[in-house]
């Protein structure tokens, strides 16, 4: 599991948590909706929850950000906001521009939420850390074994206006070849091109490799010159009018220009299977009482009484706890 898809995880549950607590903290009586003026109490909505997969995934979940928090305070594990801030930084710029505040908002999720969670991933890596071993050696193998991976494809930067049909096509074309200034480019594009997705940005379509864009496009793009403009280009989408803008060309990577990713990946690697070791060791080593008969068989005894404490000092989000969202980059 990723780290993205660990905090997406983590996200979602701090959300369910914080629904059912919601639930839980409201007026403790009456109806909480009606259809056609029959009522649904909210003692039938509340027992609905409390016995449905998602309330013991929720217990399960608030017992362990517990636990993790009782860890911190016991072994004086500080984590600074500043070390927030970096970690949500990297979290943010693993989706594309606007979708983590997009999946924050569909979650009901505050920032401060987020930066809860996120402060208990960086305890959970400062506890798995002494166990967490990458040296030299291991970058050096996995680069061995894995070059091809870290080499750096062709890639080009191009703009595009996009329009549905040849005569429009040759329009555009004839006022970008005139001007192919960048306020000429934005002017047009807002213009005529039928991609919402670049329009409003000139047609700026960023740096991208082969096997990125439909053959017709790529061909054409990849055949011009740095400046030049070309088209118009016939694809499934329409009439493409094109011009690459930089370009940069294939490079082989090496030890030294692939180390720090290959460490931070291996690192990454150690830290998903230290982590449920551990945060199995805080459950073992804790008393756990659970009063209501449904999820008794939530926390089973799995250690005897007086087994010693977790070593170490805090990883990554917690599997089942693992911004908001969402798809790495």
């Amino acid at each position: 599991m990723s780290r993205t898809t660990r905090i997406a995880a983590a996200v979602g549950a701090a959300a369910l948590c914080a629904s059912l607590a919601a639930c839980a903290n409201g007026s403790g009586g009456g109806s909480i909706a009606s259809v056609n003026g029959q009522a649904i109490s909210r003692a039938d909505f509340d027992k609905k929850l409390e016995s449905s997969p998602a309330a013991r995934q929720t217990l399960n979940q608030m017992v362990q950000q517990d636990l993790i928090d009782q860890y911190a305070r016991d072994k004086k594990v500080d984590v600074s906001d500043a070390e927030i801030d970096k970690k949500l930084a990297e979290t943010k710029a693993r989706f594309p521009a606007g979708q983590f505040e997009q999946i924050l908002k569909q979650q009901g999720l505050s920032e401060a939420d987020v930066r809860q969670i996120l402060k208990q991933q960086i305890v959970l890596e400062k506890a798995v850390g002494p166990q967490v071993k990458v040296s030299d050696a291991d970058i050096k193998a996995y680069f061995d074994k894995n070059r091809q991976l870290f080499d750096k494809p062709e890639q080009i930067k191009a703009r595009h206006v996009l329009v549905a049909d040849p005569k429009t096509a040759q329009t555009v074309f004839a006022k970008l070849k005139a001007d192919p200034s960048d306020a000429n480019w934005a002017a047009v594009a807002k213009q005529y091109s039928t991609d919402p997705s670049s329009k409003d940005k000139g047609g700026d379509l960023g740096y991208f490799g082969r096997g990125q864009m439909v053959p017709a496009f790529q061909d054409a793009a990849f055949a011009a010159k740095v400046g030049q403009v070309v088209g118009p280009v016939h694809s499934q989408f329409g009439y493409h009018v094109i011009q690459v803008e930089d370009r940069k060309p294939a490079q082989k990577a090496t030890l030294a220009s692939a180390h720090d990713q290959i460490k931070t990946q291996l690192t990454q690697q150690q830290q998903s299977r230290q982590v449920p070791l551990f945060l199995q060791s805080l459950r073992a080593n804790a008393k756990i009482d659970v009063y209501d008969d449904r999820y008794k068989d939530l926390f089973p005894p799995t250690t005897p009484a007086g087994a010693a404490p977790p070593s170490g000092a805090p990883a990554s989000a917690p599997p089942a706890a693992s911004p908001a969202a969402a798809p790495t980059k």
